[in-house]
């Protein structure tokens, strides 16, 4: 089905930067508004835009570029030291404050937006009324070593190319390229072709690569970044706001990554995807706006 175009888009001021959103439907409507982030880190929103079809349930539904990619300021000099969960949280609350949304909304975080999805909520906002971790895990220890498993069932040559490539640091060789969307087909996105918005959120990564490749690393399943030993799982039980966690039988975000969220968030249910890997959004479109607009319609009074 056709994206729907924004009601609005804008920039909201960050400290000296600014951050791109837009928003369709309308933010007046009874039914809370949902905030979507977007993965990577440093993907950039259009992957997500299918979630915006959200809005013929007459409900809001808010996208945005995270600092560094996109339409959103980019900072291309900054080092590790800059790129924090706590900027992005930081930069959420702020986008929330623009919007005037603060005191009742949804959140639906995608990859890494359910990481940053996760953080804000432990910190037990108060407007949050519904919470939606999808295709994330709940540490990247866990993650790393489910990567390796789901490597090693790929054919012998794609790994052996893999492993030689990152041994030699040249990740960016046409046949590393090559070997990875061998991974990426099984386990990120199976429709073949790779949809149009796909391709411009991985287009604006490689236009500028700074925060991926700082935070996770050359691709999903080679994360030497920042985020290699991130963790939430001790923090989970903090979690006030009704939580729906989604995920695919063939995502790179297993069950066994995911789990954590199941066992110690007080208030939880899990829907996994039959048909889908990394983006059940849009490889089963209909279910997915089907099972998240439900979620969302039964929480707007908490």
């Amino acid at each position: 089905m056709a994206i729907p175009e924004p009601a609005t888009q804008g920039l909201a001021p960050f400290r000296e930067w600014s951050t791109w959103y837009r928003v369709t439907g309308d933010l007046s409507s009874p039914k809370a508004p949902l905030v979507v982030l977007h993965g990577g880190p440093g993907a950039a929103h259009d992957y997500t835009l299918r979630i915006a079809r959200l809005a013929e349930q007459d409900r809001a539904v808010v996208h945005y570029d995270q600092l560094g990619v996109g339409l959103s300021t980019h900072l291309p000099e900054r080092g590790a030291d800059f790129w924090t969960v706590e900027l992005f949280l930081d930069e959420l609350d702020n986008l929330l404050a623009h919007l005037g949304i603060g005191d009742g909304y949804h959140v639906l975080g995608q990859s890494w937006g359910g990481m940053l999805a996760a953080e804000h909520a432990v910190r037990r906002p108060y407007g949050l009324k519904g919470l939606v971790i999808a295709n994330s895990p709940a540490s990247m220890k866990l993650w790393r070593e489910e990567c390796d498993r789901l490597r090693r069932e790929l054919p012998e040559d794609v790994e052996r190319t893999l492993r030689e490539h990152e041994a030699a640091g040249t990740t960016g060789h046409p046949d590393y390229r090559a070997a990875e969307k061998v991974f990426n087909l099984r386990h990120v996105c199976r429709i073949s072709p790779t949809p149009a918005e796909v391709l411009a959120s991985d287009a604006k990564t490689e236009a500028d690569p700074t925060v991926y490749h700082t935070m996770n690393g050359p691709t999903e399943f080679h994360v030497i970044g920042t985020l290699k030993d991130w963790t939430v799982e001790d923090r989970l039980h903090l979690v006030t706001a009704p939580t729906l966690l989604v995920s695919g039988r063939h995502d790179e975000a297993t069950p066994r990554t995911v789990q954590p969220f199941a066992d110690h968030i007080p208030d939880v249910r899990w829907e996994l995807f039959e048909q889908s890997s990394h983006m059940p959004h849009i490889e089963e479109e209909e279910l997915y706006l089907q099972v998240v607009g439900s979620f969302l319609d039964s929480k707007d009074s908490a």
